[in-house]
């Protein structure tokens, strides 16, 4: 039986299971996963770890347990996973043929939080391992539990970076780990964990995101990216790609890691995978060294034991490369002739595949047929050239399927929320349309309209600002800014990729630099204009806007400018108030490349498009978000906005989350930052939402929170 929910509400959409990506047997023939589900009512999360038979498509519980996580295959019925514990991690082997039953053992219980574990089978028998922990300046596992607690919080910094996305930067940092698993008398036992990077200035993964994706492990040793040691982290994206051969796993002292050369690309280096033989290395890097959000080049190490022979896919004389989009994870096909990539294209994520050898690439990559949305993770399926794809869309927040590039088929195996009925969501919802942007372009942006919708009548227009602001609004599920959420309250969703949007080739996506609040500005101005004339069901006179991060900017610029007077509200989550204090951020490069120079060497470039310029012309309602753990763009960006708008006398309300970083995470939180943002765009909208807030003694208490009206 498909349970519906009758309305898709903020509770609905934050208490939906949340699925990993399924990660297949060696055979193709089961996949493994995690659920995760918060319950608003127990106020606590549960997580269950599920093994999926992809040819029903069924799928069972294996065990619930909160503290399980990356489950990994070592053969078609043996496999790993990670449980968490008092700071410590153990790793555990289990099988299908008894799950959970006598077979069940610890191969190693570590003394750190271990993640990002990897395993691949050797020659002789053994299984290598690698994860990542945190490293003490001496190389040893750092535990903060057990670690002596010092007498001060003070802390003292004589250098660039001190802290980073969320979190102050201590002395430790984050390594990769190897060692072997034996198996004796059916069980697995782990030979110890070595430092690849001990007595080095490497550290990886590298933060605030990396994962499995920066390094790799074959029969030769392992590959791994990390900031470049000789530059400023803070002024520079500079990251390297390293080597360290081994003769086995069980090495108790590696040989010094052994950089890559690529000649004439400075920037980050992204997602290294050995091919299948081993011998091969595949990855992606950027040219600049201070653009966080510069196109991925394609590359190739032919043989790992000459690291200074790497080759370009699709090289140009001027260093661009012929390929516009921008490649991302990549997987080798079983015989290692074919590479595929993901890379964005028109509000998609998508798969694409190319020959492997730079030399037989003399046509662009082909776009492999995958289901509707994007795609998030996908892996070979067993033997077969057929790939195991997990992805989302606009209606559906997981999607397992099977891809199919020689006969160009996609195939739905699992979908979490049954292709949204579970949702009360549907396809027919969901639109595209392009429009004329400030100059010789086209711009695209996708809609996304209630589910109850009727073409007769009338429906307030809700305009998403994307962040990035090199990035994109994809046909993809989110738990922070969800279409539907907005949709089904009544209004029409409109989401803009403009001027600096990734998916869309790189001009337009350079076209931002030095231009913050000029052509993303005009363009957004012309978005708003073609709704007004060639959607009559929307009513622009009840129009609202929102947006993060570079989204939130853009709402401070558009209050001081006449698109402003156009929407009844607007809303500015983490936003960037003041241009010229975009110094206080921790990536230093971020400003430095998109306002073409430091403060000190172009001031007139950040004043150009500093919203606080123009609050002269605040007068539009305005929420504004912000989270005190926010390092990206600190909390001081928010109150400044808060205390203008306030000051003007402009209806403004305030909403801060002291827990929380650049994203709003918890449940509770996100629950209340739904309510807040509904009620106040509802209001002015003239929607009709079911939450009513009531004051009572000059406060209001919801859930536990305080509220603190005028």
């Amino acid at each position: 039986m498909t349970l519906k929910a009758t309305l898709f509400t903020p509770e609905v959409l934050l208490s939906a299971p949340r699925r990993s990506p399924a990660v297949p047997s060696p055979n193709g023939k089961k996949a493994l996963f995690t659920v995760s589900t918060y319950s608003f009512e127990t106020h606590k999360t549960t997580v269950q770890f599920r093994i999926l038979d992809i040819e029903s498509g069924q799928s069972s519980v294996l065990y619930e347990d909160n503290r399980i996580s990356e489950p990994v295959w070592l053969d078609d019925d043996e496999f790993l996973f990670l449980r968490s514990s008092d700071g410590g991690t153990a790793i555990i082997a289990d099988n299908l043929s008894s799950p959970g039953d006598s077979f069940l053992h610890d191969v190693a219980v570590i003394d750190a939080s271990v993640s990002n574990l990897q395993v691949k089978k050797l020659a002789d028998g053994s299984v290598a391992i690698a994860c990542s922990a945190l490293a003490t300046p001496e190389g040893k596992l750092f535990n903060p539990q057990t670690e002596e607690k010092p007498l001060s919080s003070a802390m003292v910094y004589t250098s660039l970076f001190v802290r980073h996305w969320d979190k102050w930067l201590t002395k430790n940092r984050p390594a990769i780990w190897y060692g072997a698993l034996q198996k004796k008398d059916g069980k697995y036992s782990l030979s110890g964990l070595t430092n690849a990077l001990a007595g080095t200035k490497l550290s990886s993964p590298v933060g605030p995101f990396g994962g499995t994706g920066d390094f790799d492990i074959s029969e030769s040793g392992l590959v791994f990216v990390s900031k470049d040691p000789e530059v400023n982290p803070a002024l520079y994206t500079k990251t390297n790609l390293y080597y360290v051969p081994l003769k086995s796993f069980t090495e108790a002292e590696p040989p010094t890691p052994t950089l890559i050369e690529t000649p004439g690309l400075e920037g980050y280096t992204s997602n290294p995978v050995f091919s299948h033989c081993g011998k091969k290395v595949a990855f992606g890097r950027m040219r600049d060294k201070q653009y966080e959000s510069d196109k991925p080049q394609l590359l190739l190490l032919p043989d790992i034991n000459d690291v200074t022979k790497v080759e370009k896919f699709y090289e140009t004389e001027d260093g661009v490369g012929s390929w516009d989009y921008r490649p991302e994870s990549i997987v080798w096909s079983t015989d290692d002739s074919t590479l595929f990539v993901t890379a964005e294209i028109c509000g998609r994520n998508a798969v694409w595949s190319l020959p492997s050898s730079p030399a037989k690439a003399t046509e662009h990559p082909v776009q492999v047929k995958t289901v509707v949305g994007s795609v998030s993770d996908f892996r070979l399926l067993g033997d077969a050239s057929k790939l195991f794809v997990t992805s989302s869309s606009l209606i559906d927040n997981s999607c397992y399927s099977v891809t199919d590039p020689e006969n160009n088929t996609a195939d739905v195996i699992s979908s979490n929320s049954k292709q949204g009925k579970t949702f009360g969501l549907s396809r027919s919802s969901c639109d595209d349309i392009w429009f004329k942007g400030a100059g010789d372009y086209d711009v695209h942006a996708l809609v996304l309209r209630p589910s109850n919708f009727d073409k007769n009548k009338k429906y307030p227009l809700c305009f998403l600002i994307h962040g990035g602001p090199q990035g994109a609004w994809l046909d993809g599920w989110s738990t922070r800014w969800n279409p539907a959420i907005f949709a089904e309250q009544g209004y029409v969703v409109v989401s803009p990729n403009p001027t600096g949007s990734t998916g869309y080739g790189m001009a337009l996506q350079n076209g931002i630099t030095g231009e913050w609040g000029g052509r993303p500005y005009n363009d957004l101005v012309a978005c708003f204009d073609y709704i007004g004339e060639h959607m009559p069901y929307v009513d622009t006179s009840r129009s609202v806007a929102l947006g993060a991060s570079y989204g939130g900017y853009m709402i401070n610029w558009i209050q001081g400018q006449p698109l402003g007077r156009k929407f009844k509200a607007l809303v500015c989550h983490d936003g960037c108030f003041s241009v010229p204090t975009q110094w206080d951020t921790d990536e230093l490069f971020f400003p430095i490349h998109d306002f073409e120079g430091t403060l000190e060497g172009n001031r007139a470039g950040y004043e150009r498009w500093d919203p606080a310029r123009h609050v002269g012309a605040w007068a539009t309602p305005e929420l504004v978000i912000h989270s005190e753990l926010d390092y990206r763009l600190p909390v001081t960006e928010g109150l400044s906005a808060f205390n203008v708008l306030q000051a003007r006398g402009v209806p403004s309300r305030l909403l801060v989350f002291p827990d929380e970083n650049h994203w709003v995470l918890k449940p509770e939180n996100s629950l209340v930052w739904h309510r807040e943002v509904l009620g106040f765009i509802n209001e002015y909208a003239g929607v009709g939402g079911e939450e009513k807030w009531e004051e009572e003694a000059g406060e209001m208490v919801v859930r536990g929170v305080n509220f603190f009206p005028a």
